[in-house]
């Protein structure tokens, strides 16, 4: 435990209680008569006692999860029933089909989505059980209020939007008023009642339920550390036979380790919040990672208080995201350690920017990526302190992450290389190592759905299947809307390749994929439905060759448009996972199953430092994904052709977009390939299974693909009809 040092906790508690009790009826009778209710209402308990009844006739229930306003709006659809348990149906993301990373506004063009799902399904709106959304939106404004006032009257910046882009009164207004519109636009002639979930039991109950460890004998920790929920921003689970109880749930949004790696990832980074914190963990690797000699890290160390019973303090004498949020985050005394903050109107949005090849980099030096490092150190102390407190009080050894924070896919295999077997040993006197497992959307984007799981784990269902892969997102366009966008794309040209129904025309256009990527030209793989989640997983990707050293910086400078301390992928088989990588045992579940959607690293073994460098981190880590034959038999293809090409079944793996959220229509794929000025072209694969190959119709010194992928595919297509 840290020795006390500067301020912690709120200046005024009694009177933030005091305007929370003020506030909360008043709100409560608002939203309420716009059809928005909470968990414990008369009308949502009804809702569950009546689903309850429901699964007991042997029913099959539809729930509909959504967050209607907010960073990451979209609807999810999911299903119940006593036999089966809950299945997830899809999960539309807003920001998909707008275009829009992290949009906040109303999921119109999910909900269209959704209405094309469930008449196919012959469900209608009116057969839909509840609707549940994935914030307590209720709760939130008088907490918001009880925040603002426990440090009055510094704090009244926080009343201002943009002291929070991520969640503000405007969007719990806007959300308060979408039961009326989502009733509108499903067509039921009347407001749906929506029913506000609590946003950490909603991230705990999908990932808990979706996990390898669902149907485990034993207790099974959840946490959940993020920016904020509901009324904080640190919450700790346990499962047991397959019903969770909340062991701890913090009751600040400013005691938070999201909160913490984001502004100091933004307003040292430079890039505006939620847009920096991948980044920033990427340029952590560059820095000094040795809390012995980094020149930031002790002295950064004391924005954490760490106490008793897992308890994580921001010291309120080094910040002031407490009184202003993002608009002037520091105190002196953080300035004294890492420096000034670089305001919000010089930091720059890398997912909104229309020309991001025209974008100035900041330059890579020696401090930016000292304090990268320090703050990533400090992050996995403070993710240490809580897990240690967890394991001692379950006596668990499996552990489900989620909440925004749990993208920090570092922190994640540090934590496994932490408490392994002589920890075990040693502090609890058992035998055991923990297990973790991460779910491909552990932040906001599976807030939605998590509200639907929770309600149906609430009404007596049970969790049904592992989740063993993350395509969920809007539909797999089919071959007349993929040849439409075609003909209709300016200096697009295509030629279609065949139908992967077949095996032999999968396996044989796989190796033709192969074949470019082998002579290092850069590709993407469009096809089926899109991922949901933050990582592109095969079915939204860009591949490239590994095994050229030179590929991470075409593919940052002439593809992606991005920073140069971003790393690169892999996507690779079982076979590859086993040879070029450290592989823990405490992510063997279901076959490894944690390895499946990029959310955590492994240590590069030494053969892969030359085989593949392209992959291998500054660090020496890599963010590994583990195709399988029956998920991904196009993909898994391919890695085997590349292997037999390369001798490495493994490709570099990044999202197909360039300076937006990951693509989800062909048309927004055609106009990725034309702004990516060195990817060779791009494969579209129909829901029929018809193929297609697209590539730059115009020629000049950038775009130079187009006339060598033709040359390869006549090349190709004589080598077939020479076979055939």
């Amino acid at each position: 435990m840290s020795k006390v040092f500067g301020r912690h906790g709120p200046a005024f508690p009694r009177l933030g209680k005091l305007a929370f009790t003020i506030a909360k009826p008043g709100v409560k009778a608002w939203f309420a008569a716009n059809g928005m209710h909470t968990p414990d209402s008369r009308y949502a308990q009804g809702q569950i006692a009546a689903m309850r009844e429901k699964l007991g006739r042997g029913e099959t229930v539809y729930l509909i999860g959504t967050c209607p306003s907010g960073h990451n709006s979209g609807i999810a659809l999911i299903e119940a029933s006593a036999a089966r348990g809950i299945r997830l149906i899809s999960n539309e993301e807003e920001e998909r089909f707008t275009g829009i990373k992290h949009y906040d506004g109303f999921p119109a063009e999910s909900i269209k989505v959704l209405k094309r799902r469930l008449d196919r399904l012959q469900i209608t709106p009116a057969d839909i059980h509840a609707c549940v959304c994935s914030w307590n939106y209720v709760d939130m404004v008088p907490y918001g209020l009880r925040l603002v006032c426990e440090h009055f009257p510094f704090s009244w910046p926080l009343l201002r939007p943009a002291s929070g882009p991520k969640c503000n009164f405007l969007h719990a207004y806007r959300a308060g008023l979408s039961p009326a519109r989502i009733g509108k636009e499903l067509g039921l002639g009347r407001p749906m009642p929506v029913i506000a979930m609590s946003h950490h039991d909603n991230h705990a109950a999908f990932s808990f339920a979706v996990s390898p460890f669902n149907r485990s004998e034993k207790p099974v920790m959840i946490s959940v550390l993020d920016g904020f929920g509901d009324s904080g921003a640190i919450s700790l689970y346990v499962a047991e036979k397959q019903r969770l109880r909340c062991l701890f749930a913090g009751d600040s949004w400013f005691d938070s380790l999201g909160v913490f790696y984001t502004l100091i990832s933004s307003t040292q980074g430079g890039w505006t919040s939620l847009s920096s914190e991948g980044r920033y963990m990427g340029a952590a690797a560059w820095g000094d990672n040795n809390r012995m000699t980094n020149p930031y890290y002790r002295r950064l160390r004391q924005i954490f208080y760490f106490g008793a019973e897992g308890t994580v303090l921001v010291n309120r004498a080094m910040t002031n995201w407490q009184n202003t949020g993002e608009i002037a985050p520091y105190k002196q005394a953080l300035k004294d350690v890492i420096g000034e903050p670089i305001p919000p109107e010089r930091q720059w949005n890398p997912d909104a920017v229309l020309r991001v090849e025209d974008v100035e980099h900041s330059p890579v030096t020696r401090d930016r990526v000292d304090i990268a490092a320090a703050v990533q150190l400090v992050f996995e102390d403070a993710l240490f302190h809580i897990v240690d407190h967890l394991i001692r009080t379950t006596k668990s050894d499996q552990l489900v992450l989620t909440g925004g924070t749990a993208l920090n896919c570092v922190a994640n295999m540090r934590l496994l290389e932490h408490f392994d077997e002589d920890w075990y040993r040693r502090n609890l006197g058992i035998d055991g190592r923990l297990k973790i497992w991460v779910p491909p959307t552990p932040g906001d984007a599976g807030a939605g759905m998590g509200a639907a799981y929770n309600f149906a784990m609430q009404a007596g269902a049970r969790p049904g299947e592992v989740m063993r892969h993350a395509f969920y997102c809007g539909e797999a366009p089919g071959a007349s809307e993929i040849k439409e966008a075609l003909e209709s794309t300016e200096q697009i040209g295509w030629r279609s390749l065949g139908n992967v129904s077949d095996a032999e025309t999968l396996d044989s256009i796989a190796d033709f994929a192969a074949s470019i990527v082998a002579r290092d030209g850069v590709l993407g793989f469009f096809q089926g439905v899109a991922e949901t989640g933050p990582r592109a997983l095969g079915h939204r990707s860009i591949v490239a060759n590994p095994c050229n050293p030179r590929t991470l910086e075409n593919i940052n400078r002439r593809v992606k448009f991005r920073e140069s301390v971003r790393p690169l992928a892999p996507l690779v088989t079982m076979e590859a996972a086993r040879r070029f990588f450290d592989l823990s045992p405490g992510a063997t579940a279901d076959d490894y199953n944690a390895y499946s959607y990029m959310v955590l690293t492994v240590n590069a073994r030494p053969e892969a430092y030359a085989a593949i460098p392209a992959v291998i981190h500054k660090d020496g880590t890599a963010r590994i994904q583990i195709v399988r034959p029956d998920i991904d038999p196009f993909t898994y293809a391919y890695l085997k052709a590349l292997g037999r090409r390369v001798d490495a079944e493994v490709s570099v793996n990044t999202s197909l977009n360039v300076g937006s959220p990951i693509v989800q229509s062909p048309r927004q794929a055609l106009e990725t390939l034309k702004r990516a000025k060195a990817m060779t072209g791009l494969i579209m694969i129909a829901a029929e299974g018809d193929a297609f190959l697209a590539w730059h119709a115009v020629v000049d010194h950038f775009k130079d693909g187009g006339k060598q992928v033709l040359a390869w595919l006549e090349e190709w297509e004589g080598d077939r009809l020479v076979s055939t």
